[in-house]
């Protein structure tokens, strides 16, 4: 229609080892409902990226099911965007190969996540791990994605993808690919740890009580916040590097909501670090047991489920295989 602009596309997933976080849903989730009609947004479970290290299938399954809920329950529309699980998409893999062999051993070996999570792997080093980045890049390339929410830690995967796009696009012509490019949201928030609160809120962190996952009980939230590190002194104020974990149940009433640091601040003049913790807990009770309850009835019930994740496996092929094509036609391959 004339006078019409297309939307960029935009592209985003969380792998579904483990349970989700607060941090992934305040970080990732949550910026996805925000932004899911200002693009052409497509996000995923990244199941596939999950294998780099050893799941229990039944449970892999129950985690990535259990996740895609969680999206929805917590406000994507699967009518609006393209909302569907890695593995049912042949097409990352198939692009992904493509990629090991533009990619370079050099660049791979320089991913800071590679180098840390390789460590803890002793001498016996998925080689999944190490050209994870790839299948990331394919992902990202798949579906001529312009831009890609990512926290700090990912960017470099994002300048790998950028990288190879370019690389590629040197070679077989400049509309070979889309080249993405990283956003990063500037209310999107960086949830750390209850209990260590210098470290990122993980879904694989040792002590589990410094996480909250979104399939906790009203109880066990409340527990964890209650036992939640502040520090020595009495005032309630935003200071990151002397007082992280008093900053850190701000910074989350802030992202929950939507009040300035300034104001969630001013709330608590007088008041002691315990009421701080528990109306924390209550704020984050309030805002994830909804969510929680909505997503595992539609777990439960499966039919619509099932119907939104094949809809979405449907639509996101149809966009990946219009990509698969042009790039076997550039590089050389038949195509029938």
């Amino acid at each position: 229609m004339t006078g019409t602009t297309e939307k960029k596309v935009i592209l985003s997933g969380i792998q579904p080892t483990n349970k989700l976080t607060l941090g992934n849903y305040l970080g990732a989730i949550k910026q996805w409902v925000r932004i899911q009609n200002d693009y052409d947004a497509y996000f995923m479970a990244v199941d596939q990226h999950a294998i780099t290290a050893r799941q229990d299938p039944a449970q892999l399954r129950k985690n990535t099911l259990f996740s895609v809920a969680c999206y929805i329950a917590a406000g994507i529309d699967p009518e609006r965007c393209v909302l569907f699980i890695q593995s049912q998409v042949h097409q990352h893999s198939q692009l992904a190969w493509t990629l090991n062999c533009f990619g370079y051993m050099g660049e791979l070996s320089r991913m800071i996540q590679f180098k840390e999570k390789s460590a803890k792997s002793g001498s016996n080093i998925p080689v999944g791990l190490f050209t994870y980045p790839l299948l990331m890049a394919a992902d990202i390339l798949l579906y001529d994605t312009a831009l890609v929410p990512v926290g700090d830690d990912q960017t470099q995967h994002v300048e790998l993808t950028r990288d190879i796009a370019e690389r590629m696009n040197g070679i077989y012509g400049p509309d070979t690919f889309v080249i993405p490019k990283a956003h990063i949201p500037k209310v999107a928030a960086r949830v750390m740890d209850l209990l260590t609160p210098t470290s990122k809120m993980s879904k694989s962190a040792v002590n589990e009580n410094g996480s909250i996952f979104i399939s906790d009980s009203a109880a066990d939230i409340e527990r964890k916040f209650k036992r939640a590190t502040t520090d020595s002194e009495t005032v309630i104020a935003f200071d990151t590097e002397n007082k992280p974990g008093v900053s850190n149940l701000l910074s989350i009433q802030s992202a929950i909501t939507s009040e300035s640091l300034e104001e969630v601040i001013a709330r608590y003049e007088g008041k002691q670090y315990g009421h701080l913790k528990l109306e924390t807990a209550q704020i984050v009770i309030k805002e994830l047991i909804p969510i929680q309850q909505r997503a595992q009835e539609l777990v439960d019930e499966k039919t619509e489920l099932n119907r939104i994740l094949k809809m979405g496996a449907e639509r996101a092929s149809e966009h990946a295989e219009r990509t698969i094509k042009r790039i076997h036609e550039r590089i050389g391959y038949v195509v029938i």
